[in-house]
């Protein structure tokens, strides 16, 4: 380090060294000073001092941010951190000095970072690619020439003070042409079926983003629309399966079917900077598929191909396309991308057929009823295929959603069992099936294996990270053993894979409400309702919010919208006897009990701990654990069931339950 005072500080989590170091050999390469550790050992007062004083004399700080940095919630770097904000106390605001980085998908509403690095745009460089753009502006931040408001543009501080400027949209608009043309091919041919899109300056998404709208049917037959809505839920399934692309998930895209709305739009509030659409055209044996890629920022046609292939190669064509749209992205393809692609899946195009008419089914689940056809053709595609391992993995979810929702605990137990069997045939077929992992992990939790479903939620997550069911069930479940950091981070990081998406915003609600963070999860519910004001669950969820807080009037309010769904009943029960209406409780009670009988066990234990009944509580709560009710997952964050924690009978029953650490 010749000269600190004009250097550029480095501060990252050990596991993004490598990411790091293309940085600052960009920089370097620029003829930027760059203070870069790459020490595996630190510590000692030696090594504090050293770092104090570069932090104290370089010009730029420049924090990176990835998901490393959010699993580490205790790190030398966040000393770093810590140490670049109190040198900002002592300096204008106008001076530029914090350029927080970005080298994945990591969202700023849900990273773990100083409230000072949110007040700056960030800067997103996946993988640590560094565009020459990125240089220039690091050393236009460093001149001695750059004059104090040209600082503030120059560090690119967040709205409302961007749209102050008023010559920086035409600025960022010029610059965003340049970048575009140095790493595109434009096609200027435009495509019928595309939709016009409205390029703004002031959209950012991130990099490597995509959304794959549902393909447009064309084969003439209105019963074909399974077959073209499926084969793209496997495209999208495909490009998720590639880790540097972040894909919005199905329940997102597919919102936008039927409505007619400009790309543009679309790539907002899916937050994705690029777009896959097509069409798909089925006859006897063959298919054709027609595909165009389109940047969302600008409107161009970034890449497009006609398909005619066989139905058999259908596993194939999915490779194709994926790894084709992944090099128009200009995306570093790492390991077998077919290999993961094609993971599970047959060639057989019967089973292939009969396996989208299930996921069709599953799809539009709506209720308890919907789910046998759903099993009825992922069992057809499997006696068709034997080795599908896919459809066994979709058979046993559906399985388990219809245990969940038996009358009986002996049907319950059926469908587990089922479900367990055909997770386990999925997982003896392709052991690194994400699916597969996440499917087991879900039968796991209804019957109570809570060690298992761990295990299998961790190996989901590590098999397919961009996977938003398997970030949604993994991070409740973690926040439901207590890792309420890490639930939340991942339910965050859903939201931002599947922002339409009901069950999305709602499971952030519930992890939120579980850590007791209740205003935080009304606003959680709100968006769910704002998204889906017929989804009666939410309604007796932000009662009970409402009532973490103490607000018993509006609890009351929530839980009565939708006084016949279960949750709302458990909710006003509890509501009703704190306003001093104990008759009125004890009647919703009593619906409760000649409506469900045994099955909901568990609700009566927390709706008697909350009326003080401690001994009723516990008996339910043996009740529930002696005929295994799923609704025991909840039990160790439950703030429903605080007033029992201390009592000798409930922490048996949590020993009994052998809740991982």
């Amino acid at each position: 380090m010749t000269d600190s005072g004009r250097a550029v500080f480095l501060s990252y989590a050990s596991q993004d060294a490598e990411a790091t170091q293309r940085i600052c050999e960009a920089l370097r390469a620029g003829g930027i000073e760059v203070f870069f550790d790459q020490s595996e050992l630190r510590g000692g007062d030696a090594w504090d001092q050293k770092i104090r004083h570069e932090i104290h004399d370089c010009a730029l700080f420049v924090p990176i941010i990835s998901r490393h940095s959010q699993e580490r919630l205790e790190g030398y770097f966040r000393h770093e951190w810590k140490l670049a904000i109190e040198r900002t106390h002592h300096m204008a605001e106008q001076k530029p000095f914090l350029v927080p980085v970005v080298i994945d998908g990591t969202g700023d509403a849900e990273a773990f970072v100083p409230d000072a690095f949110r007040a700056l745009q960030w800067t997103r460089l996946a993988g640590g690619e560094t565009p020459p753009a990125f240089v220039e502006r690091i050393k236009r931040l460093l001149s001695p020439e750059l004059s104090p408001m040209s600082a503030v543009s120059g560090a690119t501080l967040k709205e409302p003070v961007r749209a102050s400027r008023g010559l920086k949209p035409v600025l960022l608009a010029i610059l965003a042409l340049v970048v575009f043309a140095a790493l595109s091919v434009v096609f200027i041919d435009r495509f019928l079926i595309s939709k016009h899109v409205v390029a703004s300056t002031a959209f950012n998404p991130p990099p490597h983003s995509i959304a794959v709208l549902p393909f447009a049917n064309m084969s003439g037959d209105k019963d074909q629309e399974y077959f073209s809505d499926g084969l793209t839920e496997e495209l999208l399934n495909s490009l998720s399966e590639i880790n540097e692309l972040q894909v919005a998930a199905r329940t997102s895209a597919f919102s936008f079917k039927g409505t007619n709305t400009d790309i543009g739009t679309i790539a907002r509030k899916l937050n994705v900077g690029a777009v896959l659409e097509g069409s798909v055209r089925r006859s006897a044996n063959t298919i054709r598929i027609t595909a165009q890629l389109i940047n969302a920022v600008t409107g161009f046609h970034l890449w497009s191909k006609t398909y005619d292939r066989d139905l058999g190669n259908v596993l194939k064509l999915q490779t194709e396309i994926a790894t084709s749209v992944a090099s128009a992205l200009k995306v570093t393809l790492l390991g077998d991308i077919a290999a993961k692609i094609e993971l599970g899946g047959t060639s057989n195009p019967a089973a292939f057929d009969a396996y989208l008419r299930g996921a069709r089914e599953a799809s539009s689940f709506r209720d308890t009823k919907d789910l046998p056809a759903a099993i009825a053709a992922y069992t057809e595609a499997i006696r068709l295929d034997p080795h599908y391992a896919l459809s066994f993995a979709a058979r046993s979810h559906a399985f388990s959603t219809a245990a969940t929702q038996a009358d009986t605990s002996a049907a319950s137990r059926e469908g587990n069992d089922k479900a367990q069997a055909d997770a386990r045939q999925a997982l003896e077929l392709a052991p690194d099936l994400a699916q597969a992992h996440l499917a087991l992990a879900y039968v796991s939790n209804t019957t109570l294996n809570f060690t298992q479903a761990n295990e299998e939620y961790e190996r989901a997550l590590n098999l397919a990270p961009g996977n938003a069911e398997a970030l949604r069930l993994s991070g409740e479940f973690a926040v439901f053993m207590g890792h309420f950091d890490a639930g939340i981070a991942a339910a965050r990081h859903a939201v931002v894979l599947d922002p339409l998406a009901r069950q999305s915003h709602y499971g952030l609600g519930f992890a939120l409400y579980s850590a007791r963070r209740y205003q935080e999860a009304l606003a959680a519910f709100a968006e769910v309702i704002s998204l889906y004001p017929d989804y009666k669950a939410t309604y007796g969820n932000r009662g009970i919010a409402y009532y973490g807080l103490g607000d018993l009037e509006h609890a009351r309010a929530s839980c009565e919208t939708k006084p016949d769904f279960w949750f709302s009943q458990q909710c006003l029960a509890v509501i009703y006897d704190k306003l001093g209406r104990h008759a009125d409780a004890e009647a919703v009670l009593s619906k409760m009990k000649a409506e469900d009988g045994d099955t909901s066990a568990y609700q009566y234990a927390t709706i008697y701990a909350q009326w003080g009944d401690k001994v009723k509580a516990l008996e339910w709560l043996e009740t529930a654990w002696r005929l295994r009710d799923p609704g025991l997952v909840y039990l160790k964050t439950d703030p429903l069931m605080d007033p029992l924690r201390q009592e000798p009978r409930f922490q048996a029953v949590m020993r009994e339950l052998k809740f991982p650490t």
